[in-house]
């Protein structure tokens, strides 16, 4: 059973979904854009129903109590900092951290600048920041394939084009993977004062010091998925170089971006059983 949960820090209160024992080994899930903790539903109930005790939180900008208002209150250093503030507040000296998209790239991120925190790594979709920043350099394909982020940056006509008609781009990007009640859900969550916005700035922020992370050195499990139409395969195939841990590769066949959503009880298979292998 997965229930709702609010994680006071220093920065303010995080709202999140939990599963789970409280005694039992602490998984923490990070959603990516533009979604939130309901995007690890399936794998909080699979990781409960195993006994870990699994929680999601609504990440800065999406926890209406933490969305402060500056771009510069989205930076990396940040966003890593959250995390290490969520677990101190759930009491974990160690735990397993899991990603999808903007989470996956701050999970990379704490695995290299904490890794005494972390048992293992799971990031889905988003490869390790150095050979992606590499691709973005050099390969026309993921240039090609990245190109959407310059919209995202334009502070204004994004949310515009966004939110128009009823949200109807948004709507657009994840109704492959996603029903119709969760992608309404999405839809309301990002149509508040201020959340699109909020989301955005992660975008905005990025500068080119965030993506400087070395190798790897926990075990990592990373999935990467053939129909992600904003990742190749060129960052993804050179991740494994970055890793000097355990390291292990899931390549998702005809199964789009939004994996937690599309292929979760595979995605949900792949993660008990990493976790299962990498006892920490």
């Amino acid at each position: 059973m997965v229930d709702d949960l609010r994680i006071p820090t220093p920065v303010g209160v995080f709202d999140a979904r939990a599963g789970g024992p409280e005694t039992g080994r602490g998984v923490l899930l990070l959603h990516g854009f533009p979604q939130g903790a309901i995007e690890w539903e399936h794998q909080v109930d699979a990781l409960a129903a195993a006994g870990y005790r699994a929680v999601a939180p609504d990440q800065r900008g999406y926890s209406p109590e933490v969305r402060p208002a500056e771009v510069a209150a989205y930076r990396m250093n940040e966003l890593v900092a959250d995390v290490l503030r969520i677990a101190d507040a759930l009491g974990w000296a160690r735990f397993d951290m899991v990603g999808h998209d903007w989470g996956a790239a701050v999970a990379w991120t704490v695995a290299d600048r904490h890794p005494d925190r972390l048992r293992t790594l799971t990031a889905v979709s988003v490869p390790h920041p150095r050979p992606f920043a590499e691709a973005l350099r050099g390969d026309p394909d993921q240039q090609r394939r990245s190109a959407y982020m310059q919209m995202f940056r334009e502070a204004g006509s994004a949310e515009r084009t966004l939110l128009a008609d009823g949200a109807v781009a948004l709507r657009r990007m994840l109704e492959r993977a996603v029903p119709q009640s969760k992608l309404d859900d999405y839809v309301v969550r990002m149509s508040e004062p201020g959340a699109m916005t909020a989301a955005l700035n992660w975008y905005r922020a990025t500068r080119p010091e965030d993506v400087m992370a070395g190798p790897i050195t926990i075990p990592t499990l990373y999935v990467w998925s053939t129909g992600d139409v904003g990742l190749g395969p060129t960052a993804a195939l050179a991740t494994e170089s970055w890793v000097s841990a355990p390291y292990r590769f899931e390549m998702f066949e005809d199964v789009s971006h939004w994996v937690p959503e599309e292929a979760a009880s595979r995605l949900s298979g792949e993660l008990l059983a990493h976790l299962r292998l990498h006892l920490g």
